[in-house]
C-alpha cells in the first residue's frame, strides 16, 4: 500500500512521524511524507526509506498556521501543495499527523481513506501556551473553536490513531468514533536506538558526589518543574548532596532561576539547557532517581510523556505526579513512586523513602526496565499500528 503522510512542520525530527513510518515501510508499505519547511527549502531525500517530499512555506504560512481555525488563509496557501503531492504520488491511503494540516488535507481529498494521528489533545495544551494567553493571540485564538474542530475532524477521519487508551475513552465516550474505528499506538522508545547512545562520561563524571534527581525536557510550568524546585528546598537539609538537573529548556527558565535563589537552592540545581537527545541516556545514567512532576489538565492526563520510558528503559525508579496516564504506568509495573500534582511536601516524601532504602530504589527500577523490555517499546507497541494497516482496505 501507498501511504501520503502529511506534516505541518519539517521533518526531521519527529520521532513519532519516523517510528511509525520505517514500522509501516518494514511491514511491506510504501511511505511518501509531505513536509512543510518554513526555511524555504524545495526537496525529496530518502530517509530511512521514508520518501520525504519538502515544500517551501514562507514565514508567513507558518505564522498563519497558528491562526488556522480563526482564519482559513493557511489552509488556502498550503491546498495546492496538498493536491500536487496527491496527484503526484497517487497514494491509496491519506495519513494526517495532528490536527494543524487536517482540514486542508480532508478538502482536497477525492475519495481516499482517512487515517487521522492526533499526537495530542492540541486544544487542551494550547490554553497553556504562551502566545494564547498574551497579546493579540489572546483575542484571535480561541481554544473552544480548535476544539469545536477537532470533533469535526475526528468524526470526518476513517480511522482514528490516539497515543493513550484514556484518550480513546475520551473520544468514545463523546460518541466520535466507536472503540473499532480507534488505534492506540503509545509513544514509545526504539531500545535498539536509545539504549545504544554511547554514555559520556564527562557527565558521569560531573554528577558522581550528588543524590541526582533528573529531569528530562520542557522545563515550562505545566510540567512541574516549580514543584520539582521547591521540593529541593524540602530536601535540602536531609539530604545535604541533592542535586536537581533540568536538561531542556523552556521560555520560563529566567522565572524558575528566580525561584531558586529565592528558595536559596540555585547551589542544588543545574540548569543544563537543551540536549540532544544521544545524551539523554547519559544524564538518567547519572540520576538516582527520575522526574516527571506534571501539572495535571485534560492534555497531560491523557497522553505520555515519552521521558518516562527513557527512565525506565535505563531501569532508573521514577517518581511522577498523579497525572491519570502516567500515574497508571507507574503503578500498573511497579516502578516507582505517584505523588499528587503540585504537591512539593508530598514530591519530597516519596524521594526520601528512595534516598533511604537503596534496595527498593533497584528493585522498582528493575522492574521499570523489564517493563520497557517486555511492553512499553516501540516493536510492541507499534504491532497495532500494522494490524491497522493489514486491515485498512477490509474495513472502509
Amino acid at each position: 500500500m501507498r501511504v501520503g503522510m502529511f506534516l505541518d512542520t519539517a521533518f526531521p525530527p519527529d520521532s513519532r512521524v519516523e517510528n511509525e513510518a520505517i514500522s509501516l515501510i518494514k511491514a511491506g508499505h510504501q511511505v511518501h511524507l509531505f513536509s512543510l519547511d518554513y526555511e524555504g527549502r524545495q526537496s525529496k531525500e530518502i530517509v530511512n526509506g521514508i520518501q520525504v517530499h519538502r515544500y517551501k512555506a514562507d514565514k508567513l504560512t507558518y505564522k498563519l498556521s497558528a491562526l488556522a481555525y480563526t482564519f482559513p488563509f493557511f489552509h488556502i496557501r498550503i491546498k495546492k501543495l496538498i493536491r500536487q503531492f496527491i496527484e503526484g504520488i497517487q497514494p491509496d491511503v491519506i495519513h494526517i499527523h495532528d490536527m494543524v494540516i487536517a482540514k486542508a488535507v480532508m478538502d482536497v481529498n477525492k475519495g481516499l481513506p482517512v487515517v487521522l494521528d492526533l499526537h495530542e489533545n492540541r486544544p487542551e495544551i494550547m490554553r497553556h501556551y504562551k502566545h494564547v494567553n498574551e497579546g493579540l493571540g489572546k483575542w484571535l485564538i480561541s481554544t473552544n473553536k480548535w476544539n469545536a474542530v477537532q470533533d469535526r475532524l475526528i468524526k470526518r477521519s476513517d480511522r482514528l490513531i490516539l497515543v493513550t487508551e484514556e484518550a480513546k475513552k475520551v473520544v468514545t465516550e463523546s460518541g466520535l468514533k466507536r472503540p473499532d474505528q480507534i488505534t492506540v499506538v503509545p509513544n514509545t522508545i526504539l531500545p535498539e536506538v536509545y539504549l545504544n547512545y554511547k554514555i559520556d562520561n564527562s557527565i558521569i563524571e560531573r554528577f558522581k558526589d550528588t543524590y541526582n534527581l533528573v529531569y528530562l525536557g520542557d522545563t515550562s510550568l505545566r510540567r512541574g518543574t516549580d514543584t520539582a524546585i521547591k521540593a529541593i528546598a524540602l530536601l535540602k537539609d536531609k539530604i545535604p548532596n541533592v542535586k536537581l538537573i533540568l536538561v531542556g529548556d523552556s521560555s520560563v527558565d529566567d522565572q524558575l532561576m528566580s525561584l531558586t535563589k529565592e528558595l536559596e537552592v540555585d547551589n542544588h540545581v543545574s540548569f543544563e539547557g537543551w540536549q540532544d537527545v544521544s545524551l539523554f541516556s547519559s544524564y538518567v545514567e547519572a540520576s538516582d532517581v527520575c522526574l516527571s512532576p506534571l501539572k495535571r489538565n485534560p492534555h497531560h492526563d491523557t497522553t505520555f510523556a515519552n521521558k518516562l520510558f527513557q527512565y525506565m528503559a535505563m531501569g532508573k525508579p521514577v517518581v511522577v505526579s498523579d497525572s491519570t496516564t502516567q500515574a497508571n504506568v507507574v503503578n500498573s509495573e511497579n516502578c516507582g513512586f505517584v505523588f499528587e500534582a503540585e504537591n512539593e511536601r508530598q514530591l519530597a516524601d516519596q524521594i526520601i523513602k528512595l534516598y533511604e532504602d537503596s534496595e527498593l530504589s533497584k528493585q522498582l527500577g528493575a522492574n521499570g526496565a523489564a517493563a520497557v523490555k517486555e511492553r512499553w517499546n516501540w516493536d510492541i507497541t507499534s504491532k497495532d499500528l500494522i494490524n491497522l494497516y493489514s486491515n485498512l482496505k477490509l474495513t472502509i
